[in-house]
Parts: structure tokens; C-alpha cells; sequence
């Protein structure tokens, strides 16, 4: 009965774990990435208000052994707010945790009010 937690379910593509949070003056993406070089393992891109975590996890050891490690790419994606500022993005890899933060711009208005002519 307890070999049936040794069956080899498919598996859904592993995910990056993250947390955000917004003030007035940024938004903060954090990921957990134990574990990984920064130099080598990770890319954080920004593209169309988009921005991407990439992670790869190499496999040190080959060879018949038990692992519930995952390996190979990671990656996640967030929409970024309306207002932010692309070119001020700065990351931070310390203690297992990647730290993103997104400089936010004041936010430009919703609308604007239409003036109304009078018709004669």
C-alpha cells in the first residue's frame, strides 16, 4: 500500500512561489529561489508591463537515487502596474529570496472631462 506514493504521476510544471506588495511608490515582487547562483540560474526580464522570473535548476547528481528536488526551468510571470517605470527595476538575490522592486510613477488620470459647447 505504501508504493503507491512511488508511482509516477504526472506532475504539473513546477512553479515559482511568490509574494507581492504595492505602496504609492512601488510594487515589490519577492520569489523563493533557494539554492540557485544568481549569475547563472536566474533572468528577470520586463517586456510589455510584463514581467518574468526565469530560474534553472541544475541536476548535480546523475544516477539511480530518490529525489522529490525539482529540476530544469522555472519561470513565472506578473502583470506589472499601469504606472510602472520600467527602466528603474532593481533585483536583489540574498538568502534564498529574489527581490524585484518596481519604481511606480504618479498615476496618470483615469479621464478627462469633455468640454460642452452650447449649440445655437
Amino acid at each position: 500500500m505504501n508504493d503507491w506514493l512511488e508511482l509516477d504521476f504526472p506532475r504539473a510544471t513546477p512553479a515559482i512561489r511568490v509574494e507581492d506588495r504595492i505602496t504609492d511608490e512601488e510594487y515589490v515582487l519577492r520569489a523563493e529561489l533557494p539554492g540557485l547562483d544568481p549569475e547563472k540560474d536566474l533572468q528577470i526580464t520586463v517586456a510589455h508591463g510584463v514581467l518574468t522570473v526565469k530560474a534553472e535548476r541544475r541536476e548535480e547528481q546523475k544516477g539511480l537515487h530518490r529525489t522529490e528536488f525539482r529540476y530544469g526551468m522555472l519561470h513565472r510571470s506578473v502583470r506589472l502596474p499601469a504606472n510602472a517605470d520600467e527602466s528603474g527595476i532593481k533585483a536583489t538575490y540574498r538568502k534564498g529570496i529574489i527581490e524585484v522592486a518596481v519604481p511606480l510613477t504618479a498615476p496618470e488620470p483615469a479621464g478627462r472631462q469633455i468640454e460642452i459647447t452650447k449649440a445655437e
